[in-house]
């Protein structure tokens, strides 16, 4: 099967540095939360799961951004990611990576991209 998008929010939803979208996907046959943010003008996406303990990130719904709009933080232990490749710069986890997930922007719209292939 080819790789799939699925809607996860308008464009204009995620804001710069700021609030996120959260959304779920389905991977290896697991319904997993996952985040949708926008930084330095490109749209990133991550399973909400911090690599410290299995908790989501996000201390309230689709705050993930440190409040310098810098970093994606962990809200329980503090860990902090850099929001362009997940990877942890410090706290109980550093140099661990929050799995990324590939998403596209096109018409106004931010899709995540189901890259399963089935044999």
């Amino acid at each position: 099967m080819a790789d799939a998008e699925r809607l996860i929010c308008a464009a204009s939803e995620l804001q710069e540095g700021g609030t996120g979208k959260r959304f779920q996907v389905a991977l290896q046959g697991r319904l997993r939360n996952a985040f949708a943010i926008r930084w330095h003008g490109q749209v990133y996406a991550y399973v909400n799961e911090c690599q410290h303990v299995p908790i989501e990130l996000d201390w309230n719904e689709g705050q993930f951004f440190d409040l310098s709009g810098s970093y994606l933080v962990c809200a329980t232990h503090g860990a902090y990611y850099a929001p362009d490749s997940g990877y942890c710069l410090g706290g109980p986890c550093k140099g661990r990576v929050l799995q990324k997930l590939s998403v596209i922007e096109r018409d106004e719209q931010i899709f995540w991209i189901d890259e399963t292939t089935y044999g």
